[in-house]
């Protein structure tokens, strides 16, 4: 006997909420508490304090997710999805969509410890490679590890105005050149990356190549944490009508032209 789509939607929503409240009250004080991992006595004096150490135990796809720890356990609640995207700056309906990612991201990780799927959407950090999906840049290779060369690669392909950063242009012909025909999932969740990386990240209608790098091993969010603590002024992404005339650029196929709409 099948079972009602509407039935699979409640379970999926209920099963949401009591993880969402979890992850809240199991995390106490989480706008205060949320700090980087402790540095060596070395470092304790760097005039940075709110980048974090990087881990050698940890591989950057590990560090690039380890911001959204909240409280250091190596699993990463749906709440601690919201409240790391609200603190970087994105707005609430943003950081509310963005609870998708452990809807679709927790199994994945899940499989290093059980086949059964975990009822709180949780998302394991011991296992992030198993999220990895196809259709990608290839910069992290299958085990997390960050290519160096192939990040570089990237840029000397698609930069093609070797400006040291790529338009919204050039990324969506980044994410069009990777697509694997049979991967429909891969190509979907790439759009959404690159188009979250996008709104995050581009000065100028362009993604800098040192932006990028700190988005990959994850100094980035602990950096935009820091800054919005500090209160510093700084639009993310676009404002409505630099977006919709870039968008006009890239549908219209003329470079630095927009459509005029009559």
């Amino acid at each position: 006997m099948p079972i009602p789509s509407s039935q699979v939607l409640a379970v999926l929503i209920l099963g949401s909420t009591i993880s969402y409240f979890w992850g809240y009250f199991k995390t106490s004080t989480p706008d205060t508490c949320h700090q980087p991992p402790s540095k060596s006595a070395d470092n304790s004096k760097s005039s940075n304090p709110s980048s974090p150490t990087p881990d050698p135990n940890l591989t950057a796809l590990q560090q690039h997710v380890l911001f959204w720890d909240r409280d250091r356990d190596n699993i990463i609640y749906p709440h601690d999805v919201y409240t790391g995207f609200r603190s970087i700056g994105f707005s609430i309906p943003f950081s509310l969509t963005a609870l998708l990612i452990p809807v679709f991201f927790s199994y994945p990780t899940r499989l290093g410890h059980s086949y059964i799927p975990d009822p709180l959407f949780r998302i394991y950090l011991k296992d992030i490679h198993k999220a990895k999906h196809g259709s990608d840049t290839g910069i992290y290779d299958l085990s997390g590890n960050l290519r160096g060369e192939q990040f570089e690669g990237m840029f000397r392909e698609f930069d093609t105005e070797e400006k040291g950063g790529v338009s919204a242009r050039e990324l969506w012909r980044m994410v069009g050149r990777n697509r694997v025909a049979a991967d429909v999932a891969g190509w979907t969740f790439a759009a959404m990356e690159w188009s979250t990386t996008w709104l995050l990240l581009q000065r100028e209608g362009r993604v800098w190549r040192e932006d990028l790098r700190e988005c990959y091993d994850g100094s980035l969010f602990w950096r935009l944490q820091r800054e919005r603590e500090e209160g510093v002024k700084k639009m993310g992404g676009y404002g409505f009508k630099e977006g919709w005339e870039d968008l006009l650029r890239l549908v219209g196929g003329k470079k630095g032209k927009p459509i005029i709409l009559t």
